[in-house]
């Protein structure tokens, strides 16, 4: 007896099975390069918190901007890792790296809590349509036990584009993520610093000997 099935379940199978072949997925990492130059360590132990990403740029899929301004992906191309794990886990690694810092993401795993807190929060992480990838936001570092940022300032990285593939995007923004721990190591970065702290009388904006 002949068994005829339907054209529509051939399709879908097909369609499943082509959407299943890994080999047809690329997933690319989030790898910061080694540093070549290192800096004085001016922050100690730091908790990194999550690093703040904005919606597009926390996405599975590998993300870029269109000539019509658009942000565009396609499924085959992923991020290896949850990309706000991804790029919390690298800049902690970068920052310690280049300044001798002990740099680690939230929760803090060790007994002796941190002597300082480290947030970032990206505005914008993309891979231009100008062939540039933008990394900008702010970064504020907070002695553990003020309760109040200590240090706040922008940041704004451009990286040039060897093309418009996924993997010159993943190592655009691995080169940014570079610099900007650069920029933390040594607190420095664009437009003007706000630096405050608690004084051990009471003015809380007494200038901190770290900055």
């Amino acid at each position: 007896m002949t068994i005829r099935v339907p054209a529509a379940v051939i399709l879908g199978a097909l369609t499943l099975a082509a959407c299943s072949n890994p080999e047809k997925t690329g997933r690319f990492l989030i790898d910061p390069p080694a540093v070549a130059a290192r800096v004085p360590d001016r922050l100690g132990t730091v908790e990194l918190r999550d690093v703040s990403l904005p919606e597009y740029a926390a996405d599975q899929e590998v993300m870029w901007q269109t000539a019509d301004g658009a942000v565009r992906s396609t499924p085959d191309n992923l991020w290896a890792d949850g990309p706000q794990r991804a790029f919390t886990l690298a800049l902690a690694r970068a920052i310690s790296e280049v300044s001798g810092a002990t740099v680690i993401g939230e929760p803090w795993p060790l007994a002796e809590p941190p002597q300082r807190v480290l947030e970032v929060r990206v505005e914008k992480a993309l891979a231009q349509a100008d062939g540039t990838y933008r990394l900008t936001g702010r970064y504020f570092v907070a002695d553990e036990g003020s309760g109040g940022a200590n240090h706040a300032r922008s940041f704004d990285i451009s990286v040039p584009l060897a093309s418009d593939q996924p993997s010159a995007i993943a190592a655009a923004l691995s080169q940014a993520i570079a610099q900007l721990a650069q920029q933390i190591a040594t607190l420095s970065g664009p437009g003007r610093a706000i630096t405050t702290r608690r004084s051990a009388v009471s003015d809380p904006f007494a200038l901190d000997p770290m900055f």
